[in-house]
């Protein structure tokens, strides 16, 4: 995609969503990790109808590990991988507790030696909880990068690094939240609502509808 129709592609997003945000549900930088943590493999909604009762009990890490696994394992049982994450959640609970004085660290290389927590977890922490310009590649984000033009890669990481090279730095604060919401509900998957589109004009996906 050229310089020119990048600049117009976000524009035509940010024109669209003006305010951008994540549709987890949290109550602080600690519950936002634990939510992004169940997310993975899972729909924002179905982790929302679990943590929403978890939230109002549990707060921090130090009330995590007082809840235990088991306890926990019945707050989330209806998310998918809820054995694995439950472990999780409690390993890194203890871990902020024992290493990093019971918070949230912020920088990438202290998340991601958090237990359950990757690179794209990280990315999401960092950008709404602590305000960094960074751009997790989810399944919505890879599809954009390749279906566009604008980021095209075959890894995750490739998409991501070719997404911060092509993203305009005033653009980068929100880059991620624009092409999620875009990813989730406009340039879906299997049929892409190409006609309703705010970026068809500077897509470069040859198969689009614009009937």
């Amino acid at each position: 995609m050229k310089k020119a129709d990048i600049e117009a592609f976000y524009e035509n997003l940010a024109a669209a969503m003006p305010d951008p945000k994540g549709e987890l549900n949290y109550v602080n930088s600690y519950t936002l990790l634990v939510a992004v943590v169940l997310s993975a493999q899972a729909t924002d909604i179905g982790v929302n109808k679990a943590t929403g009762p978890l939230f109002k009990k549990v707060k921090t890490p130090k009330a995590m590990v007082a809840l235990g696994e088991a306890n926990l394992k019945n707050y989330i049982k209806s998310i998918g991988l809820f054995n694995t994450k439950a472990k999780n959640v409690i390993k890194l609970s203890q871990m902020l507790l024992d290493d990093f004085g019971g918070k949230v660290p912020e920088d990438r290389d202290g998340l991601q030696k958090l237990p359950g927590v990757g690179r794209k977890t990280a990315n999401v922490v960092l950008n709404i909880a602590f305000g960094a310009p960074t751009i997790a590649v989810d399944t919505h984000l890879f599809r954009l990068g390749n279906r566009t033009g604008i980021a095209p890669g075959k890894t995750p990481l490739e998409v991501e690094k070719n997404f911060e090279k092509a993203t305009p730095e005033k653009f980068m604060q929100h880059a991620h939240h624009w092409l999620i919401l875009h990813g989730r509900y406009v340039c879906k998957a299997r049929k892409p609502d190409c006609p309703s589109c705010v970026v068809r004009g500077q897509c470069g996906y040859k198969a689009k509808i614009l009937a």
